[in-house]
């Protein structure tokens, strides 16, 4: 069989860029992509332990370990890359829009983000009324509210964990987010 033989016949690879501590996002993706064929997923970790406005937790979110992660799935060849990441929600749309950028121009493969992916699915449905349930402390949801606010949405209600310590976002119980999910219902967004 010929290389270009082979190459027909390979799944599209996908590259996805996840904060180190994260424990959540591999199973998930893998699961919603089980039953496709024709797709496989690569993934490339860069250090986050904390989500904070520290100096700590802001240095975190520099572009070059997030592009040195992104290298190494360039050597994957893969078709695409998405950070994974909401950081933008509350660093802003424009530290997202500037890193996929750059991760395009630097690997000559197109990306995105986990945040943009949302912004422009959301802009395509019309859907501006928004309601926040995530595991982070009172500062970085506030800072979300106001950034997706200054993008042109709504947040009409929001709950939040108040939990710093990325690895333990995964500890949150589903019946927890359930309840916190349950409760923002109310001001239907």
């Amino acid at each position: 069989m010929s290389s270009s033989d082979s190459a027909e016949t390979l799944p599209t690879r996908l590259g996805v860029l996840t904060p180190s501590s994260n424990t959540v996002l591999e199973p998930v993706l893998t699961g919603m992509v089980s039953g496709l064929t024709d797709v496989s997923l690569h993934f490339s970790r860069f250090p986050v332990t904390e989500i904070s406005l520290s100096s700590k937790g802001l240095g975190q979110f520099e572009k070059e370990p997030m592009l040195f992660a992104a290298d190494l799935l360039g050597d994957a060849r893969v078709a695409s890359m998405c950070w994974n990441g909401t950081s933008a929600g509350w660093l802003g749309f424009d530290r997202d829009r500037g890193l996929c950028a750059e991760i395009s121009e630097r690997t000559g493969t197109p990306a995105t983000s986990s945040v943009l992916a949302l912004d422009q699915l959301l802009r395509r449905r019309n859907i501006r009324r928004l309601a926040f349930v995530t595991p982070y402390t009172r500062d970085i949801q506030d800072r979300i509210l106001g950034t997706f606010g200054s993008e042109g949405y709504d947040c009409v209600a929001e709950r939040h964990v108040g939990e710093c310590v990325n690895f333990a976002f995964a500890e949150v119980s589903l019946r927890r987010i359930a309840e916190m999910a349950r409760e923002v219902s109310s001001a239907r967004p």
